[in-house]
C-alpha cells in the first residue's frame, strides 16, 4: 500500500430541492387551496477520523465528491426527500486545509471525530407556506440553495509522543524494532526508511507511548536534498524528540558535525520545533570499548555544550533500550503532570505547538507553490526536485504500522 500523507480534493455538498407549486382538486372540493410541499434539504459532506486508516491513499485518484441534493417538493403537501450525508473516512491526525484559503477548518486528532467541510443547501419553500388571508391561492414558491462546494488540502501528520530524528543509518528503524513490535526495514545502506514507521513501546502495566521513526534528514535536505524536509511534519506533534548519533560511523565522520547538520535543517523547517525537549542517545556503543565511548561522549557534550539529557546505547544489541524507555516514559508522565498543575507551563506547550504547526505548514505550502510554477514552466530552479512528490505513482511502499504489544 503506498503511503499518502498529502492530497487535493473537491467537496461539493447537495441542492436544496426546490419548493412545489400545487392546488388541491378532489370531487366536490372546487377550490381546495394551496398544497405545495417543500423541498428536501441537500446532504452536507463529513470527514471522520478512523483509527484503522494510516494512509490517505483512498483519495489518491477520487479527488470530487458530490453529495446527493434534496428532492424537490410535491403536491398534497407532500415535503421532498432530504438529501443523503455523505461521510469521508481520514485517518486520525489529519489536518483539513481551504486551498483556497489556505485557512485550517479543522484538525481531525479523535477517533471518531467529525467535522463538517461542505454544508448542505437549504431547502425552497412550496407555496402552502405563503398562503395568507388576502393571499388565498398564491402562486410563488422558492428554489432551494445551492450547496457548498469547496477546494480541499488534507494533510496527514501521524500521532506520537516521541519522534526519532537522525541522518540515514543512525540506527532510527534499528531503536524502534528494539522497543516496540514494529518491524521496520533495516538495511545497511541509507534512505532504508522511506516512510514513517510507528510503534508503540510497552514499559510496564497500563504504560505505553507511541514512537515515530521518520525517514533520515541530511544536509541540504531543507533545498530538497535526499527525501527533503517533507516528511518533518510528523515530528510537529510529538511531545519529545530523541536525536540519534551514530558513535562509530564506518565514513569516520564526525558526530558533532552529524548533530549541527540535523539541528541546521530543523531549524529551516521550523525554528520553533528546534525548541522542542531533544534528547541526545549516541548509539552503537558496541562497535567501540568502553574507554572510546566514554571519550567519544565527552567530546561530544564539550563541544555541543550539551546541557540536556544523554544516552549511550546499542539498538542492534538492545544495550540501554530499556532504560531509555523508562525515563522516555516518566518524563512523559511528568511533563502531563505538570501541564495539569502548573497553567503557565500548559500554556507555554500550547502556544510552542502552535508556533511549530504553523512553521511547518508555512514551509510546505512554500514547496508546493515552487512545485506548481515548475510544472507551469515559471520556475527552472530543480534544487528541490528531489523533495518527495505525490504525484509519483512509482512503487509500492506500506504505510505507517502501528503494532500494539501485550
Amino acid at each position: 500500500m503506498k503511503f499518502v500523507d498529502e492530497v487535493s480534493i473537491t467537496v461539493k455538498a447537495g441542492d436544496g430541492g426546490n419548493g412545489c407549486m400545487s392546488f388541491r382538486r378532489e370531487k366536490f372540493i372546487p377550490k381546495g387551496g394551496p398544497d405545495g410541499g417543500d423541498g428536501g434539504d441537500g446532504g452536507s459532506i463529513y470527514l471522520e477520523a478512523d483509527s484503522n486508516l494510516n494512509t490517505l491513499v483512498d483519495y489518491r485518484y477520487t479527488r470530487r465528491f458530490n453529495a446527493r441534493r434534496g428532492e424537490n417538493g410535491r403536491g398534497s403537501d407532500c415535503t421532498g426527500a432530504k438529501g443523503e450525508d455523505m461521510v469521508l473516512k481520514v485517518p486520525v491526525g489529519t489536518t483539513v486545509v481551504d486551498a483556497g484559503t489556505q485557512e485550517i477548518i479543522g484538525d481531525l486528532t479523535k477517533e471518531g471525530q467529525r467535522l463538517l467541510v461542505a454544508q448542505g443547501g437549504f431547502h425552497g419553500l412550496g407555496n402552502t407556506r405563503f398562503k395568507s388571508s388576502v393571499n388565498r391561492a398564491p402562486r410563488q414558491t422558492s428554489q432551494g440553495s445551492l450547496g457548498e462546494q469547496r477546494d480541499l488540502k488534507l494533510e496527514m501528520k501521524v500521532l506520537a509522543d516521541v519522534g526519532l530524528l537522525g541522518l540515514p543509518n543512525a540506527g532510527k528503524s534499528t531503536l524502534i524494532r528494539a522497543v516496540s513490535a514494529a518491524k521496520p526495514k533495516v538495511a545497511d545502506y541509507p534512505f532504508t526508511t522511506m516512510v514513517p514507521n510507528l510503534g508503540v513501546v510497552d514499559v510496564g502495566r497500563l504504560r505505553s507511548f507511541v514512537i515515530a521513526d521518520i525517514p533520515g534528514v541530511i544536509e541540504g535536505a531543507a533545498e530538497g536534498a535526499g527525501l527533503g524536509t517533507r516528511f518533518l511534519k510528523h515530528l510537529s506533534r510529538t511531545r519529545l524528540l530523541l536525536h540519534l548519533v551514530d558513535m562509530a560511523p564506518l565514513d569516520q565522520s564526525d558526530p558533532v558535525e552529524a548533530v549541527e547538520t540535523i539541528v541546521h535543517e530543523l531549524g529551516k523547517f521550523s525554528p520553533a520545533l528546534t525548541m522542542r525537549e531533544r534528547w541526545l542517545v549516541l548509539n552503537k556503543c558496541d562497535q567501540l570499548l568502553e574507554d572510546e565511548q566514554q571519550t567519544i561522549l565527552d567530546d561530544v557534550v564539550e563541544r555541543l555544550e550539551w546541557e540536556g539529557p544523554v544516552f549511550v546505547i546499542s539498538a542492534a544489541d538492545r544495550q540501554g533500550t530499556e532504560e531509555l524507555a523508562k525515563a522516555v516514559m516518566n518524563w512523559l508522565e511528568e511533563r502531563q503532570r505538570r501541564i495539569a498543575e502548573d497553567e503557565d507551563y500548559a500554556a507555554e506547550v500550547v502556544t510552542l505547538d502552535q508556533q511549530v504547526e504553523d512553521e511547518a505548514r508555512a514551509h510546505l505550502q512554500l514547496l508546493d507553490d515552487r512545485r506548481a510554477l515548475r510544472k507551469q514552466g515559471l520556475l527552472k530552479d530543480d534544487a528541490d526536485d528531489d523533495d518527495f512528490d505525490d504525484e509519483d505513482d512509482d512503487g509500492d511502499e506500506d504505510g505507517p504500522e502501528v503494532i500494539y504489544v501485550r
